[in-house]
C-alpha cells in the first residue's frame, strides 16, 4: 500500500506548488518534443532523460500530482 500524508497549508503556498509542478512538467514537455524534433525555437534547459517517453511520462506524473492536488482544493470547498 503506498504511503499517503495529509498536509495543512496557506493557500498561497499550494498555489506556488501547483505552479511549480506545472513548470516542472514544462520542462519535460519541452525536452521531449526537443528529443523528438531535434530542435527547438527556443532556448531552455534539456531535462537529463534516457528519451523523449521518458521526458513525457515524468511531465504526465507532474500534470496528475497537480490534478490531484486540484481535485483535492475543489473537494475541501
Amino acid at each position: 500500500m503506498q504511503q499517503c500524508y495529509e498536509l495543512k497549508l496557506a493557500a498561497a503556498d499550494v498555489l506556488q506548488i501547483l505552479d511549480a509542478l506545472d513548470t516542472r512538467a514544462e520542462c519535460y514537455e519541452k525536452t521531449a518534443r526537443y528529443l523528438d524534433k531535434g530542435a527547438m525555437d527556443e532556448a531552455f534547459i534539456i531535462e537529463e532523460v534516457t528519451d523523449a517517453e521518458e521526458a513525457r511520462g515524468i511531465a504526465q506524473h507532474f500534470r496528475d500530482v497537480a490534478a490531484e492536488i486540484s481535485k483535492q482544493i475543489a473537494e475541501s470547498r
